[in-house]
């Protein structure tokens, strides 16, 4: 077969605009010190921090120029996951999945590393928490539940014992009168399955933890525990619209161990809003009812030392550690 000169340059002429387009790319993306960056998370696969990492690092590949990885080092409701990192360089090739989980875990044991071992990084989202029951279950409503729970034995999930969650149903039980056996787990999808089984009436967790069961309408979301109604659960009210005044507001984001290099901190300050405005990535995390909350590595250090004082003097309000 005969090929003309002309095809031929043409051919040689789009190779070299992809090469180009290729070259622009690579050099859009942000430098970074290290090629492989290791994010560390406390949940078992499948519970929200470990989706919510696993759903970003496919979006941050295309604006740090470095590869992701995940590790799940689960176990103590975050101990052991902060002794991990407490280990770790604070050079910028590992960071830690945060949520109030780990501030709580700090207030609530005595740790050979707690929360002031690490170093916020940057603030992300915030994450609904709602309350949800098996499809096939009794209760249409959360006052149903805690009607429940006022006449006979009733059991109520949340992920780990020092968590954001088991805090707000320890609220929920003493906002109600109510005497509730509240269950922990290692993770919400150990609590997911002890809800589908009939084991617990109802549980604590987040819209991107149940993406599958409410797809698959296997569970039900009874109550929204924000100020307002989530446009992704069209007719299902906030615990305030079924008379109970419950808001929670649970951050995620990153922190590194203590001493973060200042070129870490800085590429990671401009990556998130851009990772936060990529249309697809913005789809998937708005499906999930993620509210973008990005906060600067300046602005997360500040936050995450306020927010754990007041967390301390709410934890002795409820009754859950003691005034030392």
């Amino acid at each position: 077969m005969l090929v003309s000169k002309r095809s031929l340059l043409c051919a040689g002429l789009a190779a070299a605009a992809l090469v180009a387009v290729g070259s622009a790319n690579a050099q859009d993306k942000i430098a970074y010190p290290h090629k492989v960056v290791t994010l560390v998370t406390h949940s078992s696969a499948g519970g929200g921090s470990d989706v919510f990492l696993r759903d970003m690092t496919g979006y941050l590949k295309k604006i740090i120029d470095a590869d992701f990885v995940v590790e799940n080092v689960t176990g103590g409701s975050g101990a052991k996951a902060m002794a991990h990192m407490a280990k770790q360089k604070p050079d910028g090739s590992v960071f830690y999945a945060t949520t109030p989980t780990y501030i709580y875990t700090s207030h609530m044991s005595e740790l050979s590393a707690d929360y002031t071992a690490l170093e916020p990084l940057v603030n992300v989202f915030y994450d609904p928490e709602v309350i949800y029951t098996r499809a096939d279950a009794p209760f249409k409503t959360l006052a149903d539940v805690v009607a429940k729970a006022k006449s006979e034995r009733s059991a109520w999930g949340a992920a780990n014992p020092g968590s954001l969650e088991r805090v707000t149903l320890e609220k929920l039980k003493k906002l109600t009168g109510v005497n509730a056996a509240i269950v922990t787990s290692e993770g919400g999808g150990e609590t997911m399955v002890n809800v589908l089984n009939g084991t617990l009436d109802i549980a604590i967790g987040e819209l991107q933890e149940l993406r599958s069961q409410l797809e698959g309408k296997q569970v039900r979301v009874l109550a929204v525990l924000s100020e307002k109604p989530l446009p992704q659960l069209v007719g299902v009210p906030t615990a305030k619209e079924g008379g109970v005044d419950l808001v929670v507001q649970k951050f995620r984001g990153l922190a590194s161990p203590k001493g973060l290099s200042a070129e870490a901190a800085k590429a990671w300050d401009a990556a998130i809003p851009r990772l936060l405005a990529d249309p697809e990535y913005k789809a998937k995390y708005e499906a999930a009812g993620l509210v973008p909350a990005f906060m600067p590595h300046s602005e997360a250090v500040t936050f995450t030392s306020k927010f754990a004082d007041e967390q301390k003097a709410i934890l002795t309000e409820v009754g859950i550690t003691k005034k030392k």
